[in-house]
């Protein structure tokens, strides 16, 4: 499957099926049914891959014309580095495409989008429980020792 593995940025046009791929990533976050992001939140997400003043990124993993799998990462400014840091929010894959090098590739995609853009770093976060994707992680990435602490607004 990666031989005719495209990573490319999202387009317009692939709102169609990016969009399954974004239900997918947020089911397995437990965002639905009543705990569902509002349609808002995703027509603003999807709108901001589209405005040159958001920092916000996303590309797509495609193979023979199908979205396979998506990542979205975005840049952000730090106290320590000069240059940006850039954070990889959400990561995804088609279940049948799970395994095969889509979420690797993708990742390294972020990885040379950041390294040509002057970051610093990329990182991510994942629950202790994503097994699966963790086995990935600890292939391409450093764990980091850091514990993240949250209040909602």
């Amino acid at each position: 499957m990666t031989n005719s593995l495209v990573i490319r940025p999202v387009a317009r046009n692939d709102y169609e099926a990016w969009k399954p791929l974004w239900d997918g990533y947020n089911a397995f976050y437990g965002r639905q049914g009543e705990t569902a992001l509002p349609d808002a939140v995703t027509q603003m997400t999807w709108s901001r891959f589209f405005d040159a003043y958001e920092p916000l990124h996303a590309f797509v993993a495609e193979s023979e014309g199908k979205l396979l799998g998506i990542v979205h990462f975005l840049y952000h400014r730090t106290t320590i580095h000069i240059g940006p840091t850039c954070y990889l929010q959400d990561l995804f894959t088609a279940e049948e495409a799970r395994g095969k090098g889509v979420g690797r590739a993708l990742i390294n995609a972020v990885y040379d989008h950041a390294r040509a853009g002057g970051a610093n770093r990329v990182y991510w976060l994942t629950q202790e429980s994503n097994t699966t994707a963790r086995q990935l992680y600890d292939k391409v990435a450093e764990k980091s020792e850091f514990v993240v602490y949250r209040k909602p607004m």
